[in-house]
């Protein structure tokens, strides 16, 4: 593929050798230390650095006429900024994954995830001049190459997370598309356990465990709380209003003091609202069962406690809701900024998990 289309700021696009060394290195030059290779034929400057951006342009030059980038590629160029290339450890990078359609084109290369799959008309669009699958499309490959199911459930949380497609057009499009494919069942198991409001890829972990492994009712998530003077007092990652259950995940990003602090004051808030706390930990992920007694302690104890006052989860008039993807997608540029604030600043950015 000619990248030279591509208008993304921030990468450096590939260029061929030119013998004149105008708009791009001489062959002696391609070899040297100032140039490094970018694909077959291809360079970039040795300076240019490697991030998944750069990544998946540089993996572009490899597309056919007919391609295009997809799986976590195609959504981090779409905007999805949990999917960043690694894999669930933070660690290791995972391959630039390309959809080629069902025609062999190309051979297996390092860094490049082959996709020969069959690609029906209107699955590729274009964005900044890359061609990219629809995001429906990379929501469905990373879930069909994916066992774990509390992975696939992170998987389709953050990409409505970023509003890049809603479950709806998710489900949409597998029905339409996929139906009878290798492994569409995984789409099938994690739909119905995904949601559009979770703010972070382990919000949906502690809510499976939540649910599947310790058996209680399905909690809200991010569900505002207020006093009945229709001031907001705390959203927790998940509530049980019935049980008086409210639980949130406590991962690096609260270490320090200053967070710990506000970590406590957030407890004492809830102990004065009548609800009982119980927290996931990182460190939760190597042995789920300090978590699970945790959680069922929290609910013996609130199932003794009075029923509690003062607080409601009807929303006044003044909140605007933005718990799913399509009341995201309708505000303005000026409500995104006031009401999307925790999601602009990414306050914790944890990887999806690998589990």
């Amino acid at each position: 593929m000619d990248v030279s289309g591509i208008t993304r700021s921030g990468v450096v696009l590939p260029v061929r050798m030119d013998p004149t060394g105008l708009s791009g290195p001489k062959r002696r030059e391609s070899a040297g230390p100032d140039w490094r290779g970018a694909g077959p034929g291809w360079f970039v400057p040795a300076w240019v650095d490697d991030g998944p951006q750069q990544r998946i342009v540089e993996a572009a030059t490899r597309l056919p006429a007919t391609g295009g980038v997809t799986g976590w590629a195609g959504l981090h160029w779409g905007g999805g900024r949990y999917f960043n290339g690694l894999d669930g450890t933070g660690e290791a990078r995972l391959p630039v994954p390309l959809a080629l359609d069902n025609r062999r084109r190309l051979r297996p290369q390092p860094g490049i995830e082959l996709c020969e799959e069959f690609l029906a008309d209107g699955d590729i669009t274009t964005i900044d001049g890359l061609p990219v699958t629809l995001h429906e499309r990379s929501v469905c490959r990373l879930l069909r190459t994916t066992r774990s199911l509390e992975r696939r459930v992170a998987i389709l949380d953050m990409a409505a997370f970023d509003d890049l497609c809603s479950l709806s057009e998710i489900l949409d499009y597998a029905v339409a598309r996929l139906s009878g494919r290798p492994y569409v069942s995984r789409i099938w198991s994690a739909l119905p356990l995904a949601h559009e409001n979770s703010w972070s890829p382990r919000e949906p972990v502690m809510r499976l465990v939540w649910t599947l492994a310790g058996r209680f009712p399905t909690p809200l998530v991010n569900a505002p709380i207020f006093d009945l003077a229709d001031n907001h007092l705390v959203t927790p990652d998940l509530l049980d209003p019935v049980n008086l259950v409210a639980g949130e995940y406590d991962g690096a990003v609260h270490e320090g003091l200053e967070p710990r602090r506000r970590d406590l004051n957030r407890e004492e808030l809830y102990r004065e609202l009548g609800l009982e706390l119980v927290t996931m930990l990182s460190t939760d992920d190597r042995d789920r069962s300090d978590f699970l007694r945790r959680l069922a302690s929290a609910y013996d104890r609130a199932a003794r406690r009075p029923a509690p006052s003062g607080w409601t989860l009807e929303q006044p008039s003044w909140w605007v809701d933005t718990s799913t993807v399509a009341r995201r997608r309708s505000l303005t540029a000026a409500e995104r900024a006031i009401w999307l604030r925790r999601q602009a600043t990414g306050r914790h950015r944890p990887a999806i998990p690998h589990t």
